[in-house]
């Protein structure tokens, strides 16, 4: 059995009240973790955290807008005053499914705010502190939609793409300092958003993927805790969580 050596780390995950941000909190409090959970849903946020710890004593709900950059400086300051951060996952995403024609303006600058730039500044801010220590794992959650065009995807699938090439800068940067950056990049997770479809897509996508299925959220968030273990030898790198839908 793999010894993470998370018990008593303390781990940032972004978009943490539902779907696959619930997991990742679920998976890393199993481990012995203390979580701190940013997320726009405080209510989501609040229930999820009440019902897994209600000691209230490993897990700290935190409301952060990630669109507002003053906002969500503030809320990673209100986590490093709690314990300072060992492992940051960036989970949070805007989604998008539109044709380029339609995409506005404003849809197109929202999901670069959070699924990009707010993962570069947060990183960067999580990744001086843990410079001083020495020590820090970083966690990207891209998308299969970042490696492989889809026609509704320039919005969603180039903001994807970019966090996989800026994590590897990171991983670059921050390697001299103890800390490692990788990326998990899925395809479909079995989540009530995915859900809501239709049987008939879902049996579509569904037969898009060599393995016969769809990923859970569950299978997803153990590569991310893999990922974020005390003892890797992994930085730089994208693991493709899809079943086989992208083979390379």
């Amino acid at each position: 059995m793999l010894d993470t050596g998370l018990v008593g780390r303390t781990v940032l995950i972004t978009g943490s009240a539902q779907g696959l941000g619930a997991a990742l909190v679920r998976a890393f409090h199993a481990e012995g973790a203390y979580v701190a959970a940013l997320d726009l849903d405080d209510d989501g946020n609040r229930a999820l955290a009440a019902g897994l710890d209600p000691d209230g004593e490993r897990i700290l709900p935190v409301r952060a807008d990630l669109r507002d950059l003053t906002a969500t400086e503030a809320a990673y300051r209100t986590v490093h005053a709690w314990r300072p951060v060992d492992v940051l996952v960036n989970n949070a995403a805007r989604p998008l499914a539109r044709s380029l024609w339609e995409i506005t303006p404003e849809e197109w600058d929202e999901v670069f705010a959070v699924n990009l730039r707010a993962a570069f500044f947060l990183t960067r801010s999580v990744a001086a502190d843990m410079r001083e220590r020495g020590y820090g794992r970083i966690v990207n959650l891209a998308s299969i939609a970042g490696q492989t065009p889809r026609p509704t995807g320039a919005a969603y699938g180039t903001s994807k793409a970019g966090l996989i090439a800026l994590s590897r800068v990171f991983a670059a940067e921050l390697a001299a300092d103890g800390i490692t950056v990788n990326t998990v990049a899925p395809a479909m997770i079995d989540t009530p958003m995915v859900r809501s479809v239709g049987s008939e897509a879902l049996a579509g996508l569904t037969a898009q993927v060599p393995l016969g299925r769809i990923a859970t959220p569950e299978e997803v968030a153990r590569v991310a805790v893999f990922l974020a273990s005390q003892e890797t030898f992994v930085t730089g790198a994208t693991y493709d969580v899809n079943g086989g839908a992208l083979m390379r």
